[in-house]
């Protein structure tokens, strides 16, 4: 773990994965579950593509070495502790995580609460030359905010927090931004810990992003 200083002076820490010296960089956000034991794992396989990849702590402006599993309790605490961080303050994590590369090319690919920052991330900073996001229920409501870097977004047909409308929504406002849906899949389908894990549908998603990040990352 590192520890990274934001610009109103916060601290907090950034697991790092891969090589410190690749030429090219991921920040990898957090679901509302900390990095966890399965962020480190999906931080790790991204490295492995040839990435160093850095893993901010957002929760740490709540509550420090946060780490949650996925029960209904783990829900309920995450949720509580994403109550209390307002995503200017986010942003602010994930702009100095992205200034820890030092000017080199990085993306940015978050997972549920992760994908709805990666889109404000990729809208309302400049830190980044591609963003993914895998079901950011918050991009809707965000709909109309333009990025400063190609997008691809990713959602689950059968996610009960994301409705189609959503999905629909966003496609219309971005009609040039590849936006895939998975038939067979829900709600956190990357994820191998959940009972929602769809294996194929994971593999086809990381697949798609990181051709992405390979096409724009130069």
């Amino acid at each position: 773990m590192l520890t990274l200083t934001a610009a109103d002076g916060h601290q907090f820490s950034a697991y790092e994965a891969g090589n410190v010296n690749a030429p090219r960089g991921l920040v990898v956000i957090q679901e509302i579950f900390g990095v966890n034991r399965h962020i480190r794992s999906v931080s790790e396989r991204l490295a492995s593509h040839g990435y160093r990849v850095l893993t901010p702590a957002l929760f740490d402006r709540a509550q420090r070495n946060a780490e949650l599993g996925y029960g209904p309790d783990d829900i309920e605490a995450g949720k509580a502790l994403k109550a209390k961080i307002s995503d200017a303050d986010a942003l602010l994590d994930i702009a100095a995580t992205a200034a820890a590369f030092g000017g080199k090319p990085v993306g940015i690919i978050g997972y549920c609460w992760g994908g709805s920052m990666a889109w404000l991330g990729a809208t309302r900073t400049q830190h980044f030359k591609a963003a993914v996001g895998w079901y950011g229920g918050a991009i809707a409501a965000n709909r109309a905010e333009v990025p400063h870097c190609p997008v691809q977004l990713h959602f689950g047909e059968k996610d009960k927090g994301i409705p189609l409308s959503d999905v629909e929504s966003i496609k219309a406002e971005h009609p040039q931004m590849p936006v895939f849906i998975y038939p067979d899949a829900q709600h956190g389908f990357g994820c191998e810990e959940r009972p929602s894990y769809n294996a194929a549908d994971c593999e086809l998603a990381e697949l798609r992003s990181l051709a992405f990040f390979a096409e724009h990352l130069r």
